[in-house]
């Protein structure tokens, strides 16, 4: 199979949780970037966490701030995530970010004899 690059977006209207990527089934990514912009004229903060196939949660940024209309790359380095791991964003404040998430899946490759 292919490697294919991918790209997730979510606008947090909530403070709720927000799944923005789940790695796929039989599958490693590569997160390149985690992108987030604020639209609305105010500060703001946002945490992102990483859980794995066990349920246990891990915070990659906990209350990041973000400046009024700017935009941050979260990101210093890649991420590797595997099978069935989500990534899920929480916005401080509703209506006020946006988030791109951009990665490489990675599939295994098939051997035919």
């Amino acid at each position: 199979m292919a490697n294919t690059f991918i790209n997730k977006k979510a606008d947090l209207t909530t403070t709720s949780a927000t799944t923005l990527y789940t790695v796929p089934s039989a599958t490693t990514s590569v997160i390149r970037s985690i992108l987030v912009s604020e639209d609305s004229g105010n500060a703001d903060t946002i945490t992102v966490t990483i859980t794995d196939t066990s349920d246990d949660v891990f915070s990659l940024f906990k209350t990041k701030s973000i400046s009024a209309n700017g935009t941050t790359e979260l990101l210093t380095n890649p991420l590797v995530a595997t099978e069935s791991e989500v990534i899920k964003v929480t916005a401080a404040t509703g209506n006020r970010l946006h988030v791109v998430l951009s990665a490489l899946e990675i599939k295994p490759r098939e051997v035919t004899t």
